[in-house]
């Protein structure tokens, strides 16, 4: 597809852009196309159509999330990653249950609600049955509302195991799609199997996970194929099943410690970041673009302006990180940039105009999978999205311990109801806006 791409000319980019519509999102090809085209001004036009198809499908409201790592013991042998089983230097750790519940606790104290379980892939330590004792002991032991997973690839009868016990997003990333530089950085291990990885979502979407989340390592391979390669797995995933990814992670390569690989062989530019970005965003309108700390700080603000609309804040990468409140590089699975607390993140948020979201109300409102996907590119996601994001802001000010930080999201609540005037919800948004600012919690649509 790369090779027959051949770049638009400005007029036809711009009548293209133009047409552009959650209905009407870019096909692989078109977004092949624009990938080989430099042109400045079309890549202007693109960023502010991406802001616009984002802020149509969920308005101006940011996810906000922590990664929750479980453990760091792996039986692979991935080139890039701090897990690796021939890190001889990592410091290995699998939290039980008790632990991670302290670790949701710290995290629900933050004002977390919504929570990615992350695992590395190790035949006896971290079992489906080990990531389904945890997901029942975080929602027994505390109050967080959805817990996703990010781990390896299971069987059938195993994700059905994990999605009875809660689990809400399944998240594999491909890493890279393609099978020569896969067999390199994957060398031994269950994860050098390319197409039992790739396959996964075939089995997930049938186990019941009717939101799953896909990506690549960017850094790994030419960004442009693997770019398509995921468009065109989200493709995939629509014609068999009739539902988009639910997310797309944008992450690139980072050094690792007790890593071999260095520096990403195939470097992206934050200028080719920005544009992934924009692609995302216009080819699966109704996914989740997430980018996470990976990026420095800077970059992660811009992408808010080109269709970005999930990010991790106040992460670390390290299991029993949170609660012991140091960096152990010798236990991470790689090295963060955006180093933020939550509280900044929220005021940078609210300060570039957007409304932090802490909301999770799709998944316990059963808008999922086809569901969802087909709300989301119909428009009516976002009637939820507002309503939800105000109240869960509301929830989070309430609890903030910073003053200032009440005040200016609370302000930026009651300014962003204005925009509800004239919605059926409205008398019932302002029932439950009032009940929070009086202590009440977990009010949505």
């Amino acid at each position: 597809m790369l090779a027959a791409a051949s770049p638009f000319g400005r007029k036809e980019a711009f009548s293209l852009l133009k047409s552009l519509s959650p209905k009407r999102r870019l096909i692989p090809f078109e977004a092949a196309r624009l990938l080989a085209t430099g042109d400045p001004m079309v890549w202007e036009t693109a960023a502010a159509m991406a802001r616009a198809m984002r802020e149509q499908v969920f308005g101006r409201r940011i996810v906000l999330f922590a990664p929750l790592y479980l453990s760091n013991e792996c039986s692979n042998n991935c080139l890039y990653c701090g897990f690796r089983r021939e890190n001889r230097e990592a410091r290995r750790i699998t939290l039980s249950p008790e632990a991670a519940v302290a670790e949701a606790r710290f995290l629900e104290k933050k004002g977390y609600h919504r929570l990615l379980l992350v695992t590395g892939e190790h035949p006896t330590r971290t079992q489906p049955a080990y990531i389904g004792d945890v997901l029942r002991a975080i929602y027994r032991e505390t109050k967080m509302r959805i817990l996703h997973v990010n781990a390896a690839p299971m069987t059938v009868d195993d994700l059905r195991m994990v999605k009875e016990a809660g689990a809400g997003v399944y998240q594999v990333f491909q890493e890279t799609y393609h099978p020569e530089t896969y067999a390199a950085m994957h060398p031994s291990g269950a994860k050098a199997d390319f197409a039992w990885r790739l396959t996964c979502m075939d089995r997930a979407i049938p186990a019941g996970f009717g939101d799953v989340g896909i990506g690549a390592l960017l850094g790994l391979y030419d960004y442009r194929y693997e770019v398509l390669s995921v468009l065109r797995h989200a493709e995939h995933l629509l014609e068999a099943y009739g539902t988009f990814p639910h997310t797309i992670s944008v992450p690139r390569f980072k050094k690792a410690f007790g890593s071999p690989l260095s520096s990403a062989p195939f470097p992206v530019s934050d200028a080719e970041f920005e544009r992934i970005v924009i692609l995302y965003r216009l080819s699966v309108p109704s996914a989740g673009v997430v980018v996470t700390t990976r990026e420095p700080a800077a970059l992660r603000e811009r992408v808010l302006d080109i269709g970005a609309s999930q990010i991790s804040a106040g992460s670390k990468t390290d299991p029993g990180g949170y609660a012991e409140g140091r960096r152990r590089h010798e236990a991470e699975q790689f090295e963060v940039d955006d180093t933020r607390p939550m509280e900044e993140i929220v005021r940078r948020v609210l300060a570039k105009g957007y409304l932090p979201s802490l909301c999770t109300s799709c998944y316990r409102k059963r808008r999922t999978g086809n569901t969802f996907t087909e709300m989301a590119v119909d428009g009516h996601i976002r009637d939820f999205c507002l309503p939800n994001a105000l109240l869960s802001l509301a929830e989070y000010a309430v609890a903030a311990e910073d003053a200032t930080l009440r005040e200016e999201s609370l302000a930026a609540a009651r300014e962003a109801r204005k925009e509800m005037e004239g919605s059926p919800l409205l008398p019932e948004f302002d029932r439950k806006f009032a009940f929070v600012l009086e202590g009440g919690r977990d009010q949505c649509f």
